[in-house]
């Protein structure tokens, strides 16, 4: 049982973390480039709203999965609990820096995103220079956010690799 678990535990990281750390590092690109607009692409289409309607999905992609995402701490605690190992220091530094990345997620991440949403709706009169200044400081914020946020998930996927003083083996 412990192994099927941890495979569940492992897949619902992989399935829900992944396109997020992917969506979250791709969003302040097109959230800048939709913030600049006006540019109008070789197909007639204008740059601006392209990048807008882009940037609009990764933050659908971004919530649905954080969402979704919440199934790799419940499995984790139950691998956790069935292996016997929910009070090695490894798992719960782990988990720590599990609910941090969950916070900058929740709290931050999103949050931005929604309002670089706003900023470059089209008819917010960023094509005119009125909100772009606000846009290219809050891109800049959120890709800095969204490492933060990979490293967060970066060291966490290190602790459960290498499992530091875990007498499980490993």
């Amino acid at each position: 049982m412990s192994k099927m678990l941890l495979s569940i535990h492992v897949l619902a990281a992989i399935l829900t973390i992944g396109p997020i750390t992917v969506a979250a590092s791709i969003f302040p690109r097109y959230a800048r480039a939709a913030g600049a607009g006006g540019e109008i692409a070789d197909d007639g289409e204008e740059r601006g709203e392209r990048a807008a309607s882009i940037a609009g999905l990764l933050h659908r992609i971004c919530r649905g999965y954080a969402i979704a995402g919440l199934a790799v701490p419940v499995f984790g605690v139950a691998t956790g609990a069935r292996m016997g190992i929910l009070t090695d220091a490894w798992l719960l530094v782990s988990t720590v820096l599990t609910a941090i990345a969950a916070g900058v997620l929740v709290l931050m991440l999103l949050p931005l995103q929604a309002t670089l949403l706003e900023l470059t709706a089209p008819g917010a009169g960023v094509g005119a220079g009125a909100d772009e200044k606000r846009v290219r400081p809050a891109a800049a914020r959120l890709s800095g956010l969204t490492g933060i946020f990979n490293l967060l998930w970066t060291v966490v996927v290190v602790l459960m690799i290498f499992r530091p003083g875990a007498t499980t083996g490993g």
